[in-house]
């Protein structure tokens, strides 16, 4: 099963309106990464990665190059570098990441990104809507709060006591 881990802007606290900006990197081999590197770099939008491997690549060959290498050999290096870029292609994001002042929040595993994330919520969520977390519970229990504002009617109680009131209505099977 796939290793993802889940990542969270570091800026915006990491609450349930937040949810929409996690990432879920895959940990393991990216074939795509391998086969289209500069591609999947863009698209992924790691762009210092990217200035990485064109830097990478062309020194490379231009060593070999230099140093009278046949084309099967540069060909052979090539394939090696794009290799290794399928490998750390998960490794490049999560800098990335890092680097932008991302924060690491967990380690799931599931059969897809779609199962990790589901496993991943269920989680969180309890986590975050505990008891002592949960700012969207209401106290079903008690009286509405009040204010106590010097001046305001409301804030003072009633002149009255309860007996008053209750000595003041007719009882229903007094007649008078």
């Amino acid at each position: 099963m796939p290793v993802y881990t889940v990542h969270a802007p570091a800026l915006t606290d990491a609450s349930i309106v937040a949810t929409d900006r996690f990432a879920f990197v895959r940990d393991g081999f990216h074939f795509w990464a391998m086969v289209f590197g500069p591609l999947w770099l863009l698209s992924h939008r790691l762009w210092l990665a990217l200035i990485g491997w064109i830097a990478a690549l062309a020194a490379v060959d231009f060593g070999l190059k230099a140093l009278g290498a046949s084309g099967l050999v540069v060909l052979l290096a090539n394939f090696l570098i794009a290799l290794l870029m399928g490998f750390e292609a998960a490794s490049l994001r999560r800098w990335a990441l890092s680097r932008g002042d991302w924060r690491q929040l967990d380690i799931v595993v599931g059969d897809d990104e779609e199962s990790a994330e589901r496993r991943f919520f269920d989680r969180w969520t309890v986590r975050q809507r505990g008891l002592a977390n949960d700012q969207w519970a209401t106290e079903r229990g008690g009286p509405p709060p009040t204010r106590d504002i010097p001046g305001h009617a409301f804030s003072k109680p009633l002149p009255f006591t309860k007996t008053e009131i209750i000595g003041s209505f007719p009882h229903p099977g007094a007649s008078g």
